[in-house]
């Protein structure tokens, strides 16, 4: 009771639960668009490599207890990612056995927020994902297509595009999975196969003409969905699309049917509609009169052609060349619409609000790999590990880099290596002093090669620098340089834990 009491008191500070050693969980009541919530974060996630989390949870009337169920669910995901199983934007964990005072919760779909207000809540540094309470009824979506359930809470809570929040004991959105373009396209027996998805593709539907845009940068899982594809069917999911103003989505009936509908941003008028997932199937006959046919199915788009388009489209797809599909009637020229297929030079949104350890610098659209080591350097009670390293500048090409070497990957490993045992010793100092989590930017360039070392904005003390370089710079120098090297930029980072194993 008093604990309810100091939450309800509208105190400014969120209150602090120690879930380990290396885990908190933040908790403050809220009210977040006129509804009276539990906001709990997560803190202490990134050092192990894994997003921090964030469940906002409606509060129940006359609500008396808090929702510990929450702290067990955080500190599982803790202990899964020491595994290497992280949760990622619109993956699915499940709960084992009842949870939140229901069987019939099943467990969370984590997405990115991004035109939602964050207005009001105490929220944990990026990266950070929040948590969606999912109904059992639709697991199989939540796992398969888990965009199309996204939007559909959207549609239930009149929230552009999905709200944050959950609401417990609801009933669900979607019931047996019955007739719908989707068993063409997924197995939902064993999830052996599912819709293939291109990072940072969305398709802009607007009237007379639609357009699939797909990054430079996403070539190669193109290439991986173009070689596993059926020869007369294309299909592949897009991303929830962020430049538009309203969006594709589908509703299942009472009687099981699923039905299109479209749910948009509040007041604004609609002019580019998202679409789910797009297909080509080349079952279109030369003699139906049709130059194509493009239709809207469920939350997606389907666009039928000949033979001779599909060969047409999977070459320049291959090439990296744009390709527009004319639809319409052959000898209706006026009513005809276009589908274009456009490569396009957009950075992916990764690392939004990400900062470098080191000086601050923004690491945004910054590509970088989690890391999962299986070495621990460990010493006085504390740990120290790697867990991320980003690619500042690195010699790439889209369809497929040259640096992405093993003797590169080694070399990494080397640096990070020789990075820790040189820290080891300094570890419950360098924690005492508040500097948990690390950088080290390393640089191969023709002018200079060296390192950076950092944490809170600024450089280490030179008492650990001067530990770095006596073993770091040999390692660096290791790596010969060939004519016609390309140079590159990384920064590796660490977090140093308390030992709890």
């Amino acid at each position: 009771m008093l604990l309810i009491q100091e939450l309800e008191s509208g105190r400014p500070k969120p209150l602090v639960f120690v879930l380990n050693a290396n885990l908190l969980a933040m908790v403050k009541m809220v009210n977040y668009v006129n509804r009276k919530c539990w906001c709990v974060t997560t803190k202490g996630m990134h050092a192990v490599g894994q997003v921090e989390v964030v469940v906002l949870l409606q509060c129940l009337p006359e609500e008396k207890s808090f929702p510990k169920d929450i702290f067990s669910h955080f500190i599982q995901l803790y202990r899964d990612t020491l595994t290497g199983k992280v949760v990622k934007h619109l993956s699915l964990s499940l709960f084992g056995n009842s949870f939140l005072g229901s069987e019939e919760h099943a467990g969370f779909l984590y997405i990115r927020p991004t035109l939602q207000s964050l207005q009001g809540l105490p929220l944990p540094n990026q990266p950070y994902l929040f948590g969606l309470l999912v109904h059992r009824a639709e697991v199989a979506w939540a796992k398969a297509f888990p965009l199309r359930l996204m939007l559909r809470l959207g549609a239930e809570y009149r929230f552009y595009p999905c709200p944050l929040y959950s609401v417990r004991l609801r009933k669900p959105l979607f019931g047996e999975i019955g007739h719908t373009i989707m068993r063409l396209l997924v197995d939902f027996r064993n999830y052996r196969y599912s819709l293939p998805m291109v990072p940072g593709l969305t398709v802009d539907l607007e009237a007379q003409r639609t357009c699939i845009k797909i990054p430079t940068d996403g070539y190669n899982e193109l290439m991986k969905a173009l070689n596993k594809s059926n020869e007369h069917v294309l299909a592949i999911g897009a991303c929830f699309n962020e430049t538009a103003d309203s969006h594709l989505i589908c509703v299942q009936g009472d009687d099981g049917q699923y039905q299109t509908q479209a749910i948009s941003i509040h007041n604004q008028p609609r002019k580019v509609t998202g679409s789910c997932f797009f297909i080509f199937s080349s079952a279109l006959k030369a003699s139906a009169g049709y130059l194509a046919k493009s239709s809207i199915v469920e939350d997606g788009l389907m666009v039928q052609i000949t033979v001779e388009t599909m060969a047409e489209l999977r070459r320049s797809l291959r090439e990296m060349k744009d390709y527009t599909v004319t639809c319409g009637r052959l000898d209706q020229s006026d009513s005809q619409e276009l589908v274009c297929v456009q490569w396009v030079e957009e950075k992916c949104t990764v690392n939004k609000g990400v900062i470098s350890p080191i000086d601050g610098k923004s690491m945004e659209s910054i590509i970088s790999t989690k890391m999962f080591q299986k070495s621990e350097y460990k010493e006085n009670g504390k740990i120290i590990r790697w867990t991320e390293v980003f690619f500042l500048q690195r010699g790439d090409h889209p369809k497929g880099g040259a640096t992405d070497s093993a003797e590169h990957n080694r070399l990494t490993e080397r640096i990070a290596r020789a990075f820790c045992v040189a820290l080891c010793p300094h570890l419950k100092l360098l924690k005492e002093d508040g500097m948990a989590k690390l950088g080290l930017r390393v640089a191969f360039e023709s002018q200079e090669v060296g390192f950076v070392a950092g944490s809170n904005g600024q450089p280490l003390p030179a008492q650990y620098l001067n530990a770095l370089d006596s073993v770091l710079i040999p390692v660096i120098h290791s790596r010969g340089r060939k004519r016609g090297d390309e140079p590159i930029v990384m920064e590796l980072i660490f977090y140093i834990l308390e030992n709890i194993t």
